[in-house]
């Protein structure tokens, strides 16, 4: 071989060299950068007529385990949705109360009971008559606090997929547009790297909002779609997807007066799982709707048995007492969101001996001793028979909401108190699941985590021994260029 020859190997190495110590310092910047996979520079052998013309130096590739970061966007849409459910739940927990501390429903319940009971003693103590109205006012705005948290926490529901729905339609134009770059470069033989770094990048965001399967087609383009099926565009379409942010009310219910999330002229909601925009979907459409029906058939049967036992304590605004509808309309049209109205009856605001004298005809009136609509609420009222031996009607565990469709996850109990003790702690129960899984899922997601980055993540340890082998193979060419470099010299001096 000649000395041109040599010296043209020797060139091209150092050549190879430097690209691969370019990318060295490329991997090692990007050590700690959240989901930066390694890069490789590819090299090859290159020859003519059998003879060795050194290397050549070829595309750079990423060291990718595709499978396990597949399953760490997967799990990435499990562990947000729960967050996202977690959060929500977990301000109906503090508007709940710690059961024991007094502040709770049930607990407002049971003062409320041990008033009447201390009023039977003294029916006439206008002081004892005024302290029942004020318990049974606390309970009432109690109920109504409660409420109006669903409400503001579907509202939030509902303002958050307005903006992830945004989030969206950016992230999938992200995709796009690097995925055309992506098609173009490699197209032309070019190394797109780089760009699948990032690109990946917004795939895990996109990851945050939906639970979606990632398929890399024969060109480089990306096809995505949804668990459910939903191909998402990415390419052709400026902000594909919509949504209109609505005022949610306790009666809101979609499709029927709340938006769904539209692509083109075609509502998707359906299609639309997991990850934030799943969890807040079902949060606004069926756990807070639930958590808010439940109320509401507390709050109806709450009134309904005072009435029924000849004192209408708690009603409407408008004086009256819901009752439950009969078919084919759902059970509780007529008192969808009287939770969040339910107060004490004006008439017996103005006059708090009602509460000894009762409110319906026939009842003796300002009788210093009269005690028997007080019994009556104790005895039934706050008990499971509504008369002797005739138990109260069971609360409504089906059919609830305004659509009718949704359902209460317990068996009712025959007491009052004991109803409103159950809505809570089946509530509270949610929130505790909901929690613990968020917990399980997120280590599940570490691991994933760590593991993917250990497998195509920078290891500093290699980047570190890499450098090291291709600063001696530098100074080894380095070397040879010298040693022709000298031949040269002395051939030239031959001549002269």
């Amino acid at each position: 071989m000649s000395l041109n020859g040599v010296l043209s190997i020797a060139t091209g190495s150092l050549a190879n060299i430097n690209s691969q110590l370019a990318l060295v310092s490329q991997n090692v910047a990007n050590a700690s950068t959240p989901g930066y996979t390694a890069e490789i520079a590819t090299q090859q052998s290159a020859t003519a007529d059998g003879k060795g013309l050194g290397v050549r130096t070829g595309l750079t590739i990423r060291n990718l385990d595709a499978t396990l970061q597949a399953e760490l966007f997967s799990q990435n849409a499990t562990v947000a949705g729960l967050q996202t459910r977690q959060t929500a739940l977990q301000v109906i927990d503090a508007a709940q109360g710690t059961p024991g501390q007094g502040i709770d429903i049930a607990s407002l319940l049971g003062k409320l009971q041990d008033q009447f009971s201390t009023l039977l003693n003294d029916p006439s103590s206008a002081p004892q008559q005024s302290q029942v109205v004020s318990a049974a006012n606390t309970l009432a705005q109690g109920i109504n606090a409660l409420s109006n948290t669903y409400t503001a926490q579907r509202q939030a529901a509902e303002d958050n997929l307005v903006s992830a729905v945004a989030t969206l339609n950016s992230a999938l134009d992200t995709i796009g547009s690097l995925s055309t770059r992506i098609v173009t470069l490699k197209a032309s033989g070019k190394s797109t790297a780089d760009l699948e770094n990032q690109r990946d990048a917004a795939v895990a965001n996109l990851s945050q909002l939906l639970d979606v399967k990632v398929l890399e087609q024969p060109n480089s383009d990306l096809l995505v779609a949804t668990t459910a099926g939903l191909v998402l565009p990415i390419h052709g379409r400026t902000n594909p997807f919509s949504i209109i942010g609505d005022n949610i009310q306790p009666g809101s219910s979609y499709p029927a007066t709340v938006h769904g999330i539209m692509l083109g002229g075609t509502d998707v909601t359906s299609q639309m799982q997991g990850g934030q925009i799943g969890a807040n979907i079902a949060l606004r459409d069926k756990t807070l709707p639930t958590d808010q029906a439940e109320l509401d058939e507390l709050a109806q049967n709450l009134a309904s048995r005072f009435d029924t036992e000849g004192l209408r304590l708690f009603t409407d605004p408008s004086g009256d007492v819901p009752a439950a509808s009969a078919p084919p309309q759902p059970v509780q049209s007529n008192y969808v969101g009287f939770a969040a109205t339910i107060q004490v009856n004006a008439a017996v605001q103005s006059k708090p001996s009602l509460v000894r004298d009762g409110t319906a005809s026939g009842n003796p009136d300002n009788l210093a001793g009269y005690t028997g609509v007080i019994q009556n609420v104790l005895n039934y009222t706050f008990g499971a028979d509504r008369s002797p031996g005739v138990p109260w009607l069971p609360s409504n565990t089906s059919g609830l909401g305004a659509t009718g469709t949704l359902n209460a996850p317990y068996t009712a109990p025959p007491t009052i108190g004991g109803l409103a003790a159950t809505v809570l702690a089946a509530q509270a129960q949610e929130s505790a699941t909901t929690s613990t899984q968020a917990d399980t899922e997120q280590a599940v997601q570490t691991t994933l985590a760590n593991k993917l980055s250990t497998q195509s993540g920078v290891n500093m340890d290699t980047e570190m021994s890499h450098m090291i082998q291709l600063q001696n193979a530098y100074g080894a060419n380095a070397r040879i260029i010298t040693a022709v470099q000298a031949m040269f010299d002395q051939l030239l001096q031959a001549v002269q």
